[in-house]
């Protein structure tokens, strides 16, 4: 009998009317493979023409999931990530070879009969009845698309994945009356298409085209007949005819469908045994997927984005919407990534720490104005293996990072000092103070109850020689701790509690910022990332962007998705900002953090070390790039940074201008090389002039802004959003040489502010 064309065979109400008319035998035939035994028959044969007339006629075909593709800004690759490894193509774009091998081994009477091959039906039954098993199955090419389709539907769940699999008689008679409606809508080619797009071939790869590259690493058009035979041969069952692992066992099953093409005329013997005669010779490209193959070390920024993906409301209203929309895949995600910018940070990071050092680092880039995060990188891989970690320290809890964070030190200070600004206080204010005070009280609260200080907790400044009086440029630079414990108890707690708030300051756990004193010391752990774009704000001069790592994405279709955008607010004036700058460029100039200054510059920023040094931080910023580097234990347990050697370096004592300083210099020099350098605005403080901040050119180095594609157009790194110019509305900015003292300031650059803080 000639075969028919795609879309042959009986209509769909003809393969209704026939399968009712024969719902007796098809009772019987069902029960014959699926539950041996006369007894179960007549049960079978009763219940199949009700049930089929209960099934809903329309098969919801779920699209099928595929990888996606992560890029940076620039476009480059970064990662492929995937539930299930598959690319859909055409069937023009699969080799003719495949196409009449896994018809011949699969259903070789595909394009003569309907939804259900009645022939292959009673073969079936004879061969099971004198075998006295259900050893041999009648499913058609067409069944068991529509089973994979179940399967695919089922996604992860395993209850389901077993029912869409279960050898039941409802679930048979399910599948066939789904199978009419397939046969009916999309026809023979379209069938072939799916199916082939769609089912398992093994080594985690779904489809043929997937297949294809993970056996032979070339597309699924290339396939020469003896790779397509042996392709064909794994769906029966990918793990024992898996040629990877046995070789031999897969080149019978292949020969066994050559054979079979051959018997059916679909090539000539001649050209099957030719092809018998080859061995088994694969290309195997190895399954790569997840965040663990991300390129340039941004395998926790990679890690980022799938959580974005994953708990943000833009992708979905509920966790279950959004982790559907990410295991699907087919999506390509063009990042924030600046790949100028992670490279530095990869390199910094490799000069100063180890990968098998006690304690890490990481470091976090973002741009002020837009919320867009640069870069992200730290000492411990991305991975599973020794001196790896899936723990991303750059970010809180919730995204995949540490459960709680990092304490900060002094580097909190500066949000103390402009809640105290905005609320009034002005920047000559002096507080007189001994070298150790106890906590003064009470300290007003958010609520009807001050704190007091009960346990008569005291706060001492690191150097002995720390005392007297200080007004509040000093106090920044040296990082006298007495001095804002001073402060935080004149204001009260709740306009610092509402800075932080505002400037997206949270704990790294979640929890609520407690009202005590000693938050101005920097005692609640936070993440790289909060801290890196809370000093963005000061840099935007007062104005709060929320950190976005997604320009773009594209679903399978080519199809625009919404993307989160970063929400700017105005959270504090302009001079209060550009206070905090000036303040925080004599940090850099003559203060804690000289070890940071860049020369080709201003940059501005602050120190901090905690308690028994087990966290050593600088979070600094130019107008255009703000980054955090903490350097710590990012274990359970912790590491006293004294005595220690880091990056095959000795020290004495790590102070956050120490070592995290230096990282963070070299990180931002690299990132910013060959960018525009604007200018802060600054004030004048107590009349004692305005600090310098490093010394730059007179004319920027970098290209000139608004160039297409180019560092200088904004929103691109060292573009001009967010920065301010040579002068600015509040005050005077004056050039120079790097490293000008702050008037009146002598300080040891070693120097740190207490013994949990700087």
């Amino acid at each position: 009998m000639g075969k028919k064309r795609s879309g042959a065979g009986l209509t769909g109400p003809q393969q209704a009317a026939k399968f009712l008319g024969v719902s007796v035998l098809a009772g019987v035939v069902l029960a014959g493979i699926a539950i041996p035994g006369a007894g179960a028959l007549g049960l079978a044969a009763k219940g199949t023409v009700e049930g089929f007339d209960e099934i809903p006629a329309n098969l919801k075909t779920p699209p099928l999931s595929q990888r996606t593709t992560i890029l940076d800004a620039e476009g480059g690759l970064i990662a492929m990530v995937y539930s299930r490894d598959r690319q859909v193509v055409p069937l023009t774009a699969i080799s003719p070879y495949m196409q009449k091998a896994i018809v011949a081994i699969e259903d070789s009477r595909f394009y003569e009969h309907g939804a259900v091959d009645l022939k292959g039906i009673l073969r079936a039954v004879n061969q099971n009845a004198q075998e006295g098993s259900a050893a041999q199955g009648a499913s058609t090419l067409t069944q068991q698309y529509v089973k994979n389709v179940f399967v695919e539907e089922a996604g992860d769940d395993e209850t389901k994945v077993r029912e869409a699999q279960e050898k039941s008689l409802g679930r048979k008679v399910r599948e066939l009356k789904y199978s009419i409606q397939v046969e009916e809508e999309l026809g023979k080619k379209k069938i072939l298409e799916n199916y082939l797009n769609i089912t398992y071939f093994g080594q985690q790869a779904y489809g043929i085209e997937s297949a294809s590259q993970r056996y032979y690493s070339k597309p699924a058009k290339d396939l020469t007949l003896d790779e397509s035979a042996l392709l064909a041969g794994l769906v029966q069952s990918p793990s024992r005819y898996d040629p990877v692992n046995d070789s031999q066992e897969a080149m019978k099953r292949r020969n066994i469908v050559l054979q079979r093409m051959a018997d059916l005329k679909e090539i000539p013997q001649s050209e099957a045994d030719e092809a018998k005669k080859k061995p088994v010779v694969l290309k195997v490209t190895r399954p790569k997927n997840g965040c663990i193959t991300a390129v340039k070390g941004a395998g926790f920024f990679c890690d980022y984005v799938r959580n974005t993906v994953l708990t943000d409301p833009a992708f979905g209203k509920t966790r279950e919407e959004r982790a559907k929309l990410w295991n699907l895949g087919g999506l390509t995600i063009r990042t924030t990534l600046d790949p100028q910018s992670q490279d530095s940070v990869n390199e910094s990071i490799k000069d100063h720490v180890n990968q098998d050092d006690r304690v890490a680092t990481a470091v976090t880039l973002v741009q002020p104005g837009t919320g867009r995060v640069l870069a992200m990188g730290q000492s411990k891989p991305y991975g599973f293996g020794k001196n790896e970690t899936q723990i991303n320290f750059s970010v809180d809890k919730r995204m995949g990072g540490s459960n709680f964070g990092f304490p900060t030190g002094s580097t909190f200070k500066p949000f103390v000092a402009a809640a105290a600004l905005e609320n009034g206080m002005p920047a000559s204010k002096v507080y007189t103070t001994a070298q150790e005070i106890e906590y003064p009280g009470p300290v007003e609260t958010c609520g009807d109850k001050p704190w007091v200080n009960t346990d008569h907790e005291r706060v001492p400044n690191e150097s002995l020689s720390e005392f007297g009086a200080y007004n509040l440029r000093d106090a920044m630079a040296k990082s006298v701790n007495t001095y804002f414990a001073e402060m935080i108890a004149e204001i009260g707690l709740c306009p610092v509690t509402e800075m932080t708030t505002k400037l997206g300051v949270i704990p790294a756990d979640g929890s609520k910022l407690p009202e005590v004193p000693a938050i101005a010391l920097g005692t609640e752990g936070m993440s790289p990332l909060t801290m890196a774009n809370a000093y963005a704000t000061f840099a935007n001069r007062g104005t709060y962007c929320t950190p976005v790592s997604i320009e773009s994405i594209t679903d399978a279709h080519g199809k625009a998705l919404s993307v989160p955008k970063s929400k700017c607010d105005r959270v504090m004036t302009e001079r209060t900002a550009d206070t905090i700058n000036t303040l925080l460029l004599g940090v850099v100039d003559s203060g804690t953090g000289t070890q940071a200054g860049l020369t080709d510059r201003q940059n501005a920023g602050k120190t901090g070390t905690t308690d028994n040094r087990y966290n050593a931080w600088f979070v600094g910023y130019t107008p255009n790039m703000s980054g955090a580097t903490w350097v710590g234990s990012g274990g359970a347990k912790q590491v006293s940074m004294e005595n220690i050697n880091i990056g095959g370096q000795y020290f004495e004592k790590v102070y956050g201008g120490g070592l995290p300083g230096p990282i963070w210099k070299q990180a931002v020099s690299g990132a910013l090389a060959g960018r525009e350098a604007p200018n802060f605005a600054t004030v004048g403080l107590d009349g004692g002039g305005a600090p310098v901040g490093g010394g730059r050119p007179s004319t920027p180095t970098g290209p000139k802004p608004g160039k297409p594609n180019k560092p200088g157009k904004p929103n691109k790194p060292g573009g001009t959003t967010g920065s301010t110019g040579s002068t600015g509305t509040t005050g005077t900015t004056t050039g120079g040489s790097p490293n000008v003292p702050v008037p009146g300031i002598t300080l040891d650059p070693g120097l740190i502010g207490g013994p949990d803080t700087q």
